[in-house]
């Protein structure tokens, strides 16, 4: 008997199994978010919820305990990879200009790709369990700090609450994106709209 090579394919069939675990979550987590958007957190049922992502409603408490795990999963996992993206971006850019630069760039490719995140975070962050809606409070403020330390890396002893007041006015105009623009878009009118976020959030973020 072959107890390494017996291990070693026990070990990939639960990698395997786990991995189509992870993607069918991902899926059911997609649907919540075009659902959520489009009809309200409240408008949508689990039996929905599942036939959107192509499984049977009971089938979506394999992976979640109900539908409030479903928007707390979504909206914390947002949260939590805007933080980690946003602190990746600063750790890599060589310059504080580069990096908010780069902090710019990064928000407006989420608000384009994620626009139906937003909508629903908008309209239904209340909804969240009160420990879930802390957590993801906690996450955004910690986003933000990211953004005012790399202001103020670029504009030393600027006020700090005035560069708050900057990074949150520059989230507003790159997510009221997700408000007005509806459904696909070309992919050329797609990189006007971000040539064209990424001029405005650069200017409100250096208004004098």
């Amino acid at each position: 008997m072959d107890v390494a090579k017996d291990e070693a394919t026990a070990e990939a069939r639960m990698t395997g199994r786990s991995q189509a675990k992870a993607s069918r979550r991902a899926v059911m987590l997609d649907a919540a978010a075009s659902l959520f958007a489009e009809r309200g957190y409240n408008g949508v049922s689990i039996e929905e919820l599942g036939a959107a992502a192509g499984v049977s409603g009971p089938a979506v408490y394999r992976h979640f305990s109900g539908k409030p795990a479903v928007l707390s999963a979504l909206l914390i996992g947002v949260s939590e990879d805007l933080l980690e993206g946003g602190k990746a971006v600063v750790a890599e850019s060589a310059t504080p200009e580069i990096a908010l630069r780069g902090l710019v760039e990064f928000q407006v490719d989420f608000a384009l790709r994620q626009a139906d995140v937003i909508r629903v975070q908008d309209r239904d962050l209340g909804s969240l369990p009160e420990s879930d809606e802390r957590r993801v409070r906690s996450l955004q403020r910690q986003y933000v700090e990211v953004w005012v330390d790399a202001l103020s890396a670029l504009h030393p002893g600027s006020d700090l609450p005035l560069l708050r007041h900057r990074a949150q006015g520059v989230f507003g105009l790159i997510n009221s994106t997700s408000h007005t623009v509806r459904g696909r878009i070309s992919a050329r009118e797609t990189a006007r709209l971000r040539t064209l976020l990424d001029r405005m959030a650069w200017a409100a973020l250096n208004a004098q």
